[in-house]
């Protein structure tokens, strides 16, 4: 691009040669940046003025050394680097010198345009270098636009003082790769891609020209009545994201924050969080939306519409007429008619030449030839196939035509074949691969199509894919084929009396032809026969064609106008085809220009992308003369972005006898064939249409001449006049298709008799999206014949001039504004993309997130491009759209080289991309999501409403009917039981009662990872051990009564010995996990803290452990010699204590409870010898546990229940526990069950972790563990130990995968427990028969309840399947003796029936205090000693800490009466509050797990006001990014929250505690010391 100080200044050609071929070499990173700055200085510094005042250079240079001092700074956060300041810079100071003139503007006229583009011929010698660079992707270039990318430039240079603070994603080396340079091989962007539904390219920069512009802005004027300016306001943006903690300080350095130390909350709306990013003034600021009411809330609403949004003032359009179809009178009555005449008449006229690689003339198919050929053809067709009485195609049936883009003429021939067969021809691409894409949905275009024979040539059958055995394979989704070969030799000569019947044109149908939608799906376009020869006759009248004139196709001859010009118009007027293949064009990008020379054709039919290659190409090639064209075709000049190719190749050929009213851009489609063309006209002094319209005005559908912002403009050129015999009009494209207004954009719709008539075999689909009745305002239909969607968007201008702006296909609907695909992809390629991604290979889609379609850019990246460098990329791509198009990108991804999926041609096949994205199978290699920015839509945050009296909430229960939520278990006065414990008052007594009354039954066994017994113990043998115990704390630890001891165990025997030990010593026990000897560092503090924190006086364990304790590794990890001492119970003394310890007062200290909390609180809790026995008694009761009963346990024997079931309810009940430590379950996830079969257990109890190791491990073995005979069959009740909401998923797949074992669906049930109650509820069943022997508990029930509602604190309930609903399954039956209520945390009152709010527990076992608390002290009594604000005040009541609600069900338990059920939500601790709501965090992590198959758990939390994912990823770690966009997505979509940083970890990362539990807080801990060795850690902006 020549600098704007070298306009004024005249530089010889050599020069401008030179800076071209420089410009050229960077273009293709032949050079670097700085090289090419050097040499372009070097080369042009002679020709510049002097600057004008030494004080101005002063500035400049000062200035940038300010702007380096703050990007060197910058650079790690916003990775925007030094070298656009400087071209900021050198660019104002260019502006400066060149006469003061604005930064950026406009030039209009080919006068001012310098050809630049001057080249060296090609010689043979240089010709694989020219291979090489076409292949590197740097010439398909059709989105490039001088102006546009000046505009981009400036936009960015706004830009370049406030930086984009985001922190650059942080990615584990191995996923890394560096390429080596010399083992990689380019990808293939040449491939001709037709529309490729992809973005490829073409047009190098020369300056855009716009003559005489019909004087376009006047036009507008006056359609609008004098236009207005929408009203603009500056903008700030929502920037959210940031890194993990030392790299948010430098962040926090550059943002632009007012009074706030934290980093912005980017989870509220409030303007004074918001970070400043300044956008180039007078653009228009995406306004916040307004919100709606309370109802709305809910549901992300719909966004208002912008007041100061630009509408379309012109009065309604008229619809436009098209030249009358002349009639000529030797005008053929059908096209085979025409065949036929020239055929007899000319047959050495010749009709078709195609060239071979080297661009020589391979053969020339003459009119005779084809038609004697054809005629064969359609014999072989109706008389070959099948036999004579079931012949396999009959006149009217459909046959596909499979030929190579390199033989035209066999394609030709096929085709007038299956015309005068009256057979139905369905041209398609040649199917690569078996997998190829999209294939699949050609396949299904051919089934539906019935078609079963495939015509091709003999070079392609030998080329298809064959199975071993030599047959062509069915390919994905296709019907099965006959494959037939249609060259002469292989044909029968039809018989002297044979003579294909030649009718005159009719309704019957001519060809299908093949139309790829947005969304991958695969049309079939009919065309009837007088259609086809209507079109013939349009194009010949419209191009004034005439016989014998020669054309030169560089198009696909399959489709679209390559098929229409260079197959059928051609042969109604006996015309000269030289049909150039893309291999030769690849080969040789002049090849085409060359035959226009050659053989003087008088037509050209090429791509812009065509015109721009012969740009790069032609360098000073002598021989080149153009002075032959009348007629430049250029298919896509619909595309607005086709133009700078246009005008740049006039610039470069007008000097070679090109004249400019050659060239005649067209508009097509599929549907309505040729929309319009432009004619050539002999008067070179009327100029072609021009438009600059503001992007700003498009995106609502209203066409304004830009006025004052220069930045955002599309500049469109007119692609001629309405079709001869055709009407047109342009309709709203959604909602009812009204006619436009004059300064409306809509869809073109064409009335003529040359279009497709329907969607093949899809009458529903032709009816509704097909044909359209345009409607005048006042509702009636402008005539009674249907007009054809073409698909494009545009109006139709002065003088009747078609004016297209984009594709409905590529149309994108962002909060209600219009964006088209190709405008955003050539922002993003005015980016200095050469360096980073390869032009061409870029894919630009919509993906539905949260009512709205966000905008993904998918790009393929250079192997040799740094991390720092795409990312810098990505992020000015994003500034740049954000200015251009005043849109925000959701999601911006680099894929590694020669990776997104193809064409058939070559192109970037866009729906499958889409696809690959949205299931997560794309593997990025960079990605940056920016949904804080781009996501306005989310939901108004929820407003604390005042809270209401206490008088209020009653009144308001009474009139609703509601009762409070109260409930309670039985009441243990009124139990009549025959217990012989309960004369008892303490356990200590208990035990010695059964060691003198059943001295050998066994209360304990012991189970080893083999299933046998390891250790059992009898009432007496625990008796006897505790005795000895008391005496060796007594004599060897010198403790006193009261007095507190550590009992650091593994699951066994010896931990409950040692706990009666204590208790007849009168000390008091508390006990510990004895730490990892795998994993010391991390565990023995813990071990450590509790005896610290819990004051033990001395440490009682084993023998091994009491080694480990004095390790070396120990030593490393904690101070050993602070250790209290430690006495090893392996070793104890003969003899009896004098007396066993007996307390004084039931209120007195038994034990205390330590355990850690998920939220990383370790809390111990005092539990009373009263409270003790009350508790066993409970649980007696409610399980029903008798002497003779025996129980499995698969319990951590630490905490909570679990404890208590491995400790204390055997020697309260006297039922046998058999013991298995979960730790063994890791060598042999089978043992707990066959254990539970092996006694013939009725009743066990585990945790989430066992239950979850044996779904995972034992998933596949279910039949061998039935063949070993293990039978859960009798099992009763299967109890799940926890402190959380029921896991319903894992309870349900763990009943579902043991059923056929025998197990009962509703035999598995939950408890809940808590610090200050460790057992509130306890779920045992009533199974059929043995109801009468078992217990009287009704069934657990589920209820579904709204997510929504829940964030709000409202319980609704709603039916299953409904969406947002949650299931949640109830915590169990209330516990003998346990009274609940729900309560308002806040404001301590209660509450009705199904409301949310906290448990709080009344009951004889609640625990009476903490005992301390680490690291809080302030921790109130209240937890403990709770009274209601109003009602019943006087009972006290302890706080849980778990939010829930009460429901009475319709079921009643034993006594009749009718039950009431708890469910759990959630702890309090643990919920997040995020935009005013309440969100716990398993909900997020079960929605982030259903994201993607890889992501084997999930764990999220907050860190300043950002919600933080963390995913384990089991999978290849390239599938790491294909997890960030997956996981925002949910996120957004189901809790309407915005992911600020996604961390994809290993397996195992996640920490989980003994229960099963996430230790969230524990993770987030590591993740903020960066501590996870993450694989990819993607800050969302």
């Amino acid at each position: 691009m020549a600098d704007r100080s070298l306009e004024s200044v005249s530089l010889p050609l050599e020069v401008r040669a030179r800076l071209a071929e420089l410009e050229l070499e960077l273009s293709e990173g032949d050079i670097t940046q700085k090289g090419y700055e050097k040499k372009r200085s070097k080369l042009i510094g002679a020709y510049l003025p002097q600057p004008p005042a030494a004080n101005g250079a002063a500035a400049v240079r000062c200035r940038l050394q300010h702007s380096e001092g703050a990007a060197r700074r910058m650079l790690r956060t916003a990775n925007i680097g030094v070298c656009d300041i400087r071209e900021a810079a050198a660019r104002e100071r260019a502006a400066s010198t060149a006469g003061n003139r604005p930064l950026f503007y406009f030039r209009f006229g080919v006068d001012q345009a310098l050809p630049q583009e001057r080249r060296t011929p090609v010689t043979p010698s240089s010709s694989s270098r020219y291979h090489r660079r076409r292949s590197s992707g740097s010439r398909d270039e059709r989105y490039r636009s001088d102006v546009h990318t000046e505009a981009v430039q400036a936009a960015l240079a706004k830009h370049k003082e406030r930086k984009m603070a985001v922190p650059m994603p942080s990615k584990r080396r191995s996923l890394v790769v560096q390429t080596s340079m010399d083992a990689y091989t380019p990808p293939d962007t040449s491939s001709g891609s037709e529309d490729e539904g992809s973005v490829q390219g073409d047009s190098q920069g020369t300056p855009t020209s716009s003559q005489g512009s019909i004087n376009m802005e006047h036009w507008i004027s006056q359609a609008i009545h004098g236009s207005t300016t929408s009203t603009t306001s500056s903008s700030s943006t929502q920037s959210g994201g940031s890194g993990a903690a030392h790299r948010l300080a430098d962040v926090m350095a550059q943002t632009h924050i007012e009074n706030h130390s934290a980093p912005p909350d980017v989870t509220t709306y409030t303007s004074e969080h918001s970070i400043q990013v300044e956008r180039p003034q007078g653009s228009t600021a995406r306004v916040a939306p307004k919100y709606g009411n309370a109802e709305l809330m809910e549901t992300g609403d719909v966004q208002q519409p912008d007041p100061n949004q630009p509408k379309p003032e012109g009065a309604q359009m008229l619809a436009m007429r098209g030249e009358q179809l002349g009639v000529v009178t030797n005008w053929p009555p059908s096209l085979e008619a025409a065949l036929q005449r020239w055929g007899t008449i000319s047959p050495k006229a010749p009709c078709l030449t195609t060239m071979d690689t080297n661009g020589k003339p391979l053969y020339i198919l003459t009119y005779g030839k084809l038609w004697t050929r054809s005629m064969k053809v359609a014999y072989n067709i109706l008389h070959k196939l099948g036999t004579k009485q079931e012949p396999m195609v009959r006149p009217g049936d459909r046959v596909t035509l499979v030929f190579p883009n390199n033989d035209p003429a066999a394609f030709m021939v096929a085709f007038y074949g299956c015309l005068l067969a009256e057979v139905v021809p369905v041209p398609i691409e040649v199917p690569l691969t078996r997998k190829d894409a999209g294939s699949q949905q050609i396949g299904f275009l051919l089934g539906s199509c019935g078609v079963t024979v495939a015509l091709t040539s003999d070079a392609c059958h030998k080329g298809l894919p064959k199975s071993p055995t030599g047959e062509i394979p069915q390919f994905k989704g296709w019907p099965k084929l006959l494959w037939f070969v249609t060259e002469s030799k292989h044909l029968s000569k039809p018989p002297r009396d044979w003579f294909p019947h030649i009718k005159d044109a009719n309704n019957d149908t001519a060809y299908i032809e093949y139309k790829t939608c947005k969304d991958g799906s695969v049309l079939g376009v009919t065309v009837t026969r007088i259609a086809l020869l209507t079109h013939c006759q349009a194009l010949t009248q419209a191009c004034g064609y005439t016989e014998a004139e020669t054309i030169v196709n560089v198009l696909d001859f399959k489709k679209d106008v390559g098929l229409w010009h260079g197959i059928l118009t051609s042969v109604m007027n006996m015309m000269h085809v030289i049909s150039i293949p893309y291999s030769l064009m690849k080969v040789n990008p002049l090849s085409w220009i060359q035959k226009v020379c050659q053989y003087k054709a008088k037509v050209a039919c090429v791509k812009s992308r065509d015109m721009h290659w012969a740009l790069v190409a032609h360098r000073d090639q002598r021989d080149i003369n153009l002075s032959s064209l009348r007629m430049l075709i250029v298919a896509d000049g619909a595309n607005p972005w086709s133009i700078s190719s246009c005008d740049a190749f006039l610039n470069v050929f007008q000097s070679k006898g090109l004249r400019q009213e050659v060239i005649c851009p067209c508009a097509s489609s599929p549907e309505a064939l040729t929309v319009a063309i432009r004619r050539p006209t002999d008067d070179s002094n009327q100029p072609p249409g021009r438009g600059v319209l503001s992007m700003h005005g498009l995106t609502y559908g209203v066409i304004r001449v830009d006025s004052e912002e220069k930045l955002s403009v599309l500049t469109v050129q007119d692609v001629g006049l309405v079709m001869p015999g055709a009407i047109m009009c342009s309709v709203k494209p959604d909602g009812i298709p009204q006619l436009c207004k004059t300064d409306e954009i809509g869809e073109l719709c064409v009335c003529a008799i040359a279009t497709g008539t329907s969607y093949y075999g899809l009458s529903g689909m032709t009816k509704n999206t097909f044909e359209v009745f345009p409607m005048t305002s006042s509702g009636g239909p402008i005539t009674e014949y249907p007009f054809i969607r073409t698909g494009l968007l545009g109006f139709i201008g002065p003088g009747g001039l078609v004016f297209v702006i984009g594709k409905m296909d590529g149309l994108m609907v962002v909060s209600g504004r219009r964006h088209n695909a190709d405008d955003i992809v050539a922002t993003a390629l005015a980016v200095e993309p050469m360096k980073f991604v390869y032009r061409g290979r870029i894919a630009v889609f919509s993906v539905s997130v949260l009512h709205d379609e966000r905008i993904v850019i998918v790009a393929e990246q250079r192997p040799d491009s740094t991390e720092e460098d795409s990312f810098q990329w990505m992020s000015r791509v994003l500034q740049a759209i954000d200015s251009i198009h005043q849109v925000g990108v959701y999601c911006l991804a680099l894929v590694p080289a020669n990776t997104l999926p193809k064409t058939p041609l070559g192109g970037i096949h866009l729906s499958e991309t889409k696809q690959l994205f949205l299931e997560g199978s794309l593997h990025p290699c960079n990605v940056l999501m920016c949904p804080h920015t781009c996501v306005t839509n989310l939901p108004k945050p929820r407003q604390k409403q005042p809270e209401i009296g206490p008088a209020s909430v009653m009144v308001g229960n009474l009139v609703s009917g509601k009762r409070i939520a109260q409930a309670s278990g039985r009441d243990l006065g009124q139990i009549e039981d025959n217990d012989q414990a309960r004369k008892f008052l303490f356990l200590s007594e208990v035990l010695q009662w059964r060691a003198q009354t059943t001295p050998d039954h066994v209360l304990y066994t012991l189970l080893n990872c083999r299933g046998t017994i390891a250790n059992s113990l009898t009432c007496v043998q625990l008796h006897k051990r505790a005795e000895k115990i008391a005496v060796m704390l007594m004599e060897r630890g010198h403790l006193q009564d009261g007095d507190h001891v550590a009992l650091v165990y593994p699951p066994g025997i010896d931990l409950i010995a040692a706990f009666y030990g204590c208790l007849y010593a009168g000390c008091v026990p508390i006990t510990v996990r004895p730490p990892h000897p795998q994993n010391i560092a991390t565990t023995l503090p813990t071990v450590k803290m509790i005896v610290e924190v819990s004051r033990s006086a001395c440490l009682m364990t084993t023998q091994l452990i009491c080694k480990l304790l004095r390790s070396r590794e120990a030593a490393a990890a904690v101070d050993v010699r602070t250790w209290p001492p430690v006495l090893d119970t392996d070793d104890l003394p003969k003899k009896r204590p004098a007396q066993i310890y007996k307390p004084s007062n039931p209120e007195t200290l038994a034990y205390l409870d330590f355990s850690v909390s998920t939220t990383g609180m370790l809390a111990g809790v005092k539990m009373s010898h009263a409270a003790t026995s009350a508790f066993c008694r409970s649980i007696k009761l409610q399980c029903e546990l008798y002497p003779s009963r025996e129980v499995a346990i698969c319990l951590d024997p630490y905490c909570g229940l679990g404890f208590v079931l491995w400790c204390l309810c055997s020697v309260y009940s006297g039922h046998q526990s058999i013991l298995i430590p979960p730790s063994e379950l890791e060598t042999n996830p089978a043992l707990w069950l066959l254990a539970v079969s092996q006694y013939k257990v009725r009743d066990t109890f585990c945790s989430y972790s066992v239950m979850e190791l044996c779904t995972k491990g034992l998933g596949s073995q279910t039949e061998s563990l039935k063949a070993r005979g293990l039978d859960l069959s009798r099992v009763r009740t299967c109890v799940v130990v926890a402190e959380e909401r029921p896991r319903i998923a894992l309870t349900q797949s763990f009943s579902k995968l043991f059923k056929d074992l025998g197990l009962h669906p509703r035999a598995v049930s939950t408890s809940l427990g808590c610090r200050v109650n460790l057992a509130i509820c306890l779920q045992p069943h009533r199974l059929g028969k043995l109801a009468e022997q078992g217990t009287s508990g009704p069934d657990p029930t589920t209820v579904y309840v709204d997510m929504r509602a829940l964030r709000h604190d409202r319980v609704r309930l709603v039916e299953r399947g409904s969406p947002h609903s949650l299931p949640l399954m109830e915590s169990g039956k209330i516990l003998p003796g346990v009274r609940i209520i729900i309560a308002n945390p806040e404001t301590k009152g209660p509450l009705g029936d199904s409301h949310l709010g906290e448990i709080w527990v009344h009951s004889t076992h609640n625990a009476s205090g903490y005992f301390t608390i680490y690291g809080d002290e302030s921790l109130q009594s209240d937890h403990f000693n709770s009274r209601l604000s109003f009602g019943d005040t006087q009972t006290i009541w302890a706080r849980t800490g778990y939010l829930g609600f009460l429901r009475r069900t319709e079921l009643t338990d034993a006594n009749g009466e009718r039950h009431d059920a708890l469910y759990v939500v959630g702890a309090l601790d643990e919920a997040m509050e995020l935009r005013g709501m309440r969100y716990h965090p398993i909900d997020i992590e079960t929605s982030v797990i259903r994201a993607h198959k890889s992501i084997t758990e999930c764990a999220v939390f907050t860190w300043t006001n950002l919600l933080v994912v963390v995913v384990e990823l089991d999978g290849s770690e390239q599938e790491a990014l294909d997890l960030v966009p997956l996981v925002t997505n949910v996120v957004l979509e189901e809790h309407y929250l915005i992911v600020g940083v996604v961390v994809v970890v290993d397996i195992g990362v996640i920490p989980i505690n003994s229960r099963g539990e996430k230790q969230r807080m524990h993770l987030r801990d590591g993740f903020l010391a960066d501590q996870l060795d993450p694989i990819y850690v993607a800050y969302n902006m």
